[in-house]
Order: structure tokens, then sequence, then C-alpha cells
């Protein structure tokens, strides 16, 4: 059986099957993050893919349906006594991934192939049930922007189209050492001391694949205005800033819902959490900057 082990946000996750390295070399993605599958540890969570799994949608409760971007397919994620669901289907396309109760092992019916529409598919799968057993750990994906400056990490937040990517480019452009880590999901880790950002094997349409892993100075949600203006969010204020921006499936569920504050709470207990009104230029990014890092840009 093949077996293929990644290492994400500091966890081992496994796909095994007979042809799991066939469809994983699908997802060049994830080859930043390839793991020795000799090591005798134990994963986190293991997908493991098979052809004859039978589903029974009149066995789960419907937990919610969405769309995916750009119109590609609808999931539909459910629940029972024994576990969650998740079915991925658009077009001729259609892929279930079952998990267990204790978010531990997964089994698929993916399958190689070089469909564009259906590793779309594979792709978004694996971000969910992976986002599902890393909550349970204290760790969650979230949909930023987000970039590494004098060895720290800043998460720009926003609804699609406000500008994460475009402000992310003016610190690339504009602030001396400043890197990409991740355009579209990067993980945020809580489940120490401290809170770190992972690189991910997701990144939207940008090709940004580090496996790297930076302390969290700070967050920032951004907005469009005629002026440039950050303001420090209150704890309660930073919750509504946070929140749309983590798994927003897992709130239908009690179990992941209660994870995905946990983690929610830890960040917000340790990161300063700022709302950024800006226009798309260089001023914008000197603002942002400055404020997060204060001092230490004063001697740059």
């Amino acid at each position: 059986m093949d077996r293929c082990d990644y290492i994400i946000a500091s966890r081992r996750v496994r796909v095994a099957g007979s042809a799991a390295a066939t469809m994983m070399a699908t997802l060049q993605s994830f080859k930043p993050f390839k793991a020795d599958a000799a090591c005798s540890c134990e994963p986190l969570v293991e997908i493991t893919t098979d052809d004859a799994i039978e589903f029974r949608r009149e066995d789960y409760s419907l937990l919610t349906e969405f769309e995916l971007e750009d119109d590609l397919g609808r999931c539909s994620f459910f629940s029972c006594a024994d576990g969650y669901a998740l079915l991925i289907e658009g077009g001729c396309s259609r892929i279930h991934f079952l998990c267990d109760k204790g978010l531990k092992r997964v089994v698929t019916d993916a399958q190689p192939t070089l469909d564009s529409r259906y590793i779309s598919f594979l792709r978004f799968g694996l971000w969910f049930v992976l986002n599902m057993a890393f909550v349970m750990t204290s760790c969650s994906a979230v949909h930023s922007s987000t970039v590494v400056c004098q060895g720290g990490a800043v998460m720009f937040l926003g609804e699609s189209g406000t500008g994460k990517s475009t402000h992310t480019r003016l610190w690339l452009e504009n602030i001396a050492g400043a890197e990409l880590l991740n355009d579209d999901s990067p993980f945020v880790s809580a489940d120490g001391d401290g809170v770190v950002v992972c690189g991910s094997a997701w990144s939207g349409k940008t090709h940004c694949y580090r496996n790297e892993s930076y302390p969290l100075r700070a967050v920032v949600r951004l907005s469009q205005a005629p002026y440039n203006k950050i303001s420090r969010l209150s704890r309660l204020q930073a919750i509504g800033a946070l929140l749309p921006s983590l798994p927003p499936a897992f709130v239908y569920d009690k179990k992941l819902e209660d994870a995905l504050l946990r983690v929610l709470s830890k960040v917000i207990a340790k990161v300063p959490v700022y709302h950024l009104e800006c226009l798309p230029d260089a001023a914008a990014a000197q603002l942002s900057y400055k404020t997060v890092f204060g001092d230490e840009a004063a001697t740059e």
C-alpha cells in the first residue's frame, strides 16, 4: 500500500492507499511538506483511499451546504453519531470524505486524475478534513494573506476583493526584508505559549508554498477607504474581525465550533488585532508596518 506523509503546521498527516502516491503527485503544492514516510511516528490524521466506500445519505444529518469559489462545485457537510462526511460534486465529478468521530481516520473515494476540476475538489477536500483534525489541537487555517518581516508574521484579513493581496504586495515592494509566506490559507497554531503562523499547501492563485513558521506579531483586517487610518481593536471587536476568516462551515457543529472558538480566544489574548482603513498605496503599507513593529520599524 502506498503511503505519503506530510508535515503541515508541525503536524504529521498521512495519505495511504493503493494509488495514494499517484494521486498526491497531482498536487504539487504538497511537495515542500513531504516527510519521511518510513518514520514510525503516528500521524495526527490518516486519510485512506478506497474507491469502494459506501455513503448512505439517509444515515447523516446535513449541517450545511455551500458553493466552491469560481462555481466549480457544491459542498455538502454532514454529521452522524459515528463522525462526519463531506461530499463535493460538480459537473461529472464527485468525491466523498468520511471521517470518524475522533477525526483521526478519514476514508475517501478520491482517485488519481489530471482533470482540473477534480483536482480542485481533492485539494479542497483535503484542506477541509485536515482542518477538522487540526482545530482539535488548537490550530486552524485563516483566510488571509500573510507576510514575514523581522522574524515575525503579519496576517491581513478581509472579504474577497478588499485588497489583501494588494496590501501584501505593497509590503513586499516598500518594506525592506518583507516576504510572502502564504496568500490565502496559512495555519495559525496556538497550542503552545505563543501563537505561530505556518505556511501551507493552499495559497489561492499565488504559488507560495513555504514549509516555514513564524511568531504572529499582529492581525490586520483591511477595508477600503479614501484615506489611511489604523486602530487597535478591543477583544470583542477582534472576535468580529477574525471569526469570519476561520473555516465557516465549522460553526454548524458544536464540537468543531467550540474548538474553533478556543483557537480564536487564544489568538486574541496574545496577539494585537487592528483595523486598517486604507488606500492601495505605499503609505498604507508604511502605516501598518510602523504600527505593528513600532520602534523596530523606526530604527531601519
